[in-house]
C-alpha cells in the first residue's frame, strides 16, 4: 500500500491495518522458519507497511494533542 494511500486513512482503519500487516508479518516468519517461504523480501515489505501505519498513527495522536 502507497503511503499516498495512508494518508487519507483516519485511526481507526490504520489500527485495523496495522493489526492485519502484525498478522501477516507473523504468518511470513513461521514460513520462512520452516522453509515454506519463496520471497523472503515480502518480510521487508510488510515491515515497511507497518512503520508507515505507526508513523501516520504518531502523527495523527501528536496533531489531537496540539
Amino acid at each position: 500500500m502507497e503511503f499516498k494511500e495512508l494518508k487519507t486513512k483516519d485511526e481507526k482503519e490504520l489500527q485495523k491495518i496495522l493489526a492485519q500487516s502484525r498478522e501477516k508479518l507473523r504468518d511470513l516468519r513461521f514460513k520462512d522458519a520452516n522453509k515454506q517461504l519463496k520471497s523472503v523480501r515480502e518480510i521487508r515489505v510488510v515491515r515497511e507497511l507497518i512503520a508507515r501505519a505507526l508513523t501516520l498513527i504518531n502523527k495523527l495522536r501528536a496533531e489531537k494533542i496540539k
